[in-house]
Order: C-alpha cells, then structure tokens, then sequence
C-alpha cells in the first residue's frame, strides 16, 4: 500500500511562545520531542522540528502513513496537546525510490 504523506503544523496556543517557555513547559516539550522520536524510528515522521519564522515561531512535521486517520490517533496522545494545537494537510510528496 503506498504511504500517504501529510504536513503538520504545532501552533502553540500563546504567541510569544517558545521566547518565554517556563520550566514546566520545556519538560513537557521534552516529552514532546521524544514522543515524536519514536514515530521517527518506526519510519512514519520524515523530519520535525520548530520553524524559526520571524512573524512566530511553530512547529512541522512530515508524515508518512498509510492512512489520514492515523494521524489524529497520533496528535491526541502528543505530551504537548497542552501547549499546543494542530493542523495537518495532505502534500503530494516528492520522495527518493528505492531501485532495489
């Protein structure tokens, strides 16, 4: 079955965010980071990582799955659901193929 590929965006909820970032939100961001590590090794994140944009700050992901409905399965177990919320939309990725 081939993958389907979608953009993530982490908004955070406060837009100063992560200037300001407390102590109890970089331990949650933490969290954050490892649990999408894990989605990374099981093959199903490309890449993610903060945007550093000049008008604010957020967050990207790519993901690779097999179905769309895996992905809100994926964001509502996210340690940063509390900071945060999402949007994902569906790209027409361009990926490498395997000649093997």
């Amino acid at each position: 079955m081939p993958k389907k590929y979608f953009a993530v965006k982490l908004l955070s909820r406060r837009p100063t965010f992560p200037a300001d970032i407390t102590p109890e939100e970089r331990v949650i961001m933490k969290q954050h980071a490892a649990y999408w590590t894990i989605f990374m090794n099981l093959g199903k994140v490309l890449a993610f990582g903060p945007v550093l944009d000049p008008k604010g700050a957020y967050g990207l992901g790519i993901l690779a799955v097999d179905s769309e409905e895996e992905i809100p399965a994926i964001l509502d177990k996210d340690p940063a659901t509390s900071l945060t919320t999402y949007e994902y939309y569906p790209m027409m990725a361009i990926t490498p193929t395997s000649n093997s």
